[in-house]
């Protein structure tokens, strides 16, 4: 059978009778595996992508998963000591670093 096209009202009628006849509306066969319509939804109408949205909607159903929660392992750069934080921004190549103090460097990782 050939994919119907939904650009014209032809080929709109031929879209829906072909969905109809294979016994699935369109909304329970492109969203047949979101947990949380409503997280779901809401991420859409923020613009997320679908694929994008179900993973969080789906995600935030699920307790081993935290799509809310960031940030990884390390540590906090407040608790790193100012070498390592001269390294990081070495790494990253924050301009006129040798100058600054632990604070001024803290400030500059996180804008980078």
């Amino acid at each position: 059978m050939m994919k119907p096209f939904c650009g014209t009202k032809h080929a709109f009628e031929r879209c829906i009778a072909e969905k109809l006849y294979r016994g699935s509306s369109m909304a329970s066969e492109q969203r047949a595996s979101i947990k949380n319509e409503e997280t779901y939804d809401a991420l859409r109408s923020k613009g997320y992508g679908k694929s994008k949205a179900a993973r969080i909607a789906n995600a935030q159903v699920n307790d081993e998963m935290s799509p809310s929660r960031k940030g990884g392992k390390a540590p906090p750069y407040e608790e790193w000591t100012k070498d390592e934080l001269y390294d990081r921004a070495k790494e990253l190549g924050v301009e006129g670093r040798s100058g600054m103090n632990k604070h001024e460097l803290i400030e500059a990782l996180r804008t980078q």
